[in-house]
């Protein structure tokens, strides 16, 4: 089961301030999709507004056809969890979250739920307000992967949790993705770290949609160049340089633009290694060009 999302001239305004800002893209579904954007950007917004939780100012938010605001029938087939978690009332045990979960999603897989559960270390019998932070944060993580909803949404929903458990997170979203195919979002500060995930990536920027690309596409716009320092310098002169990181006499510079087959074969014969563009790289450079046009 997967979701096709098709957005129209999509706006949200609060009071004087716009959030999201006409909005137009299409998602056919079946892929894991990146949203990423700065602080402010109106990612959340954009997200409440696609799972139902927010009346858009106008525009049109469908998903599979059908507008998800006020249906019953459409949001009960898309799970958001924000970063907050989303676990339910403090006073609950995590045993009764995953009962309100397993009534509310005709798709819940309680099986793969209490594994899940078993591998983030949350005992069932705790109460939501026992947990730590990062142990909410894998509870909502749980909900989320074990829902199977055919439009399934993790906004920061990771945050705070530590590097293995993150590591877990997307080792089990991307085994479940292909074990049970479905439209998945995911939006997140930890660009380089979760980019693998990413079939499409699309950029928020001030509440206007700045990019929406394939990935692999989008990091074929530039690539990381490492070597001797001096070849290095020789080679990308001229060049748009985002980025440089140096150890010892070894560097990495990050280029963005398009590169010829001479370039490629230059580079080879200086002895220099070429890797795609890193997409957080990239991300700071688009966003960071709007910024300095205006």
């Amino acid at each position: 089961m997967t979701s096709r999302i098709d957005l129209e001239e999509l706006r949200l305004r609060y009071e004087d301030t716009t959030a999201v800002d006409r909005v137009t893209c299409h998602l056919e579904g079946g892929k894991i999709y990146g949203l990423l954007g700065r602080n402010g950007s109106g990612k959340t917004s954009l997200l409440s507004m696609l799972a139902g939780f927010i009346r858009p100012t106008s525009g049109s938010v469908l998903v599979d056809g059908q507008p998800v605001f006020e249906n019953p029938r459409a949001v009960s087939r898309i799970c958001l969890i924000r970063d907050s978690g989303d676990v339910g009332d403090q006073s609950d045990t995590v045993r009764t979250v995953m009962e309100i979960a397993q009534v509310l999603r005709s798709t819940w897989d309680q099986e793969y739920a209490e594994r899940l559960l078993e591998k983030f270390k949350i005992p069932m019998r705790k109460r939501v307000s026992q947990l730590s932070r990062g142990q909410r944060s894998a509870l909502g993580i749980t909900i989320g992967l074990a829902s199977r909803t055919p439009l399934t949404i993790f906004d920061e929903s990771h945050l705070g949790m530590d590097a293995p458990s993150r590591a877990l997170f997307q080792e089990e979203l991307l085994n479940d993705f292909m074990a049970n195919p479905r439209t998945i979002i995911v939006s997140t500060h930890l660009i380089e770290e979760m980019s693998t995930l990413f079939e499409e990536v699309l950029i928020l920027h001030e509440g206007r949609l700045l990019l929406h690309e394939d990935t692999d596409t989008l990091r074929s716009r530039g690539a990381a160049v490492t070597g001797p320092a001096d070849q290095v310098d020789q080679f990308v002169f001229g060049m748009n340089v985002l980025a440089e990181r140096r150890l010892g006499r070894i560097k990495s510079v990050t280029v963005y633009g398009e590169l010829s087959d001479l370039h490629r074969r230059q580079a080879e014969n200086l002895g220099l290694e070429m890797e795609p563009i890193a997409l957080q790289d990239l991300f700071i450079h688009l966003t960071g060009a709007v910024e300095e046009s205006r």
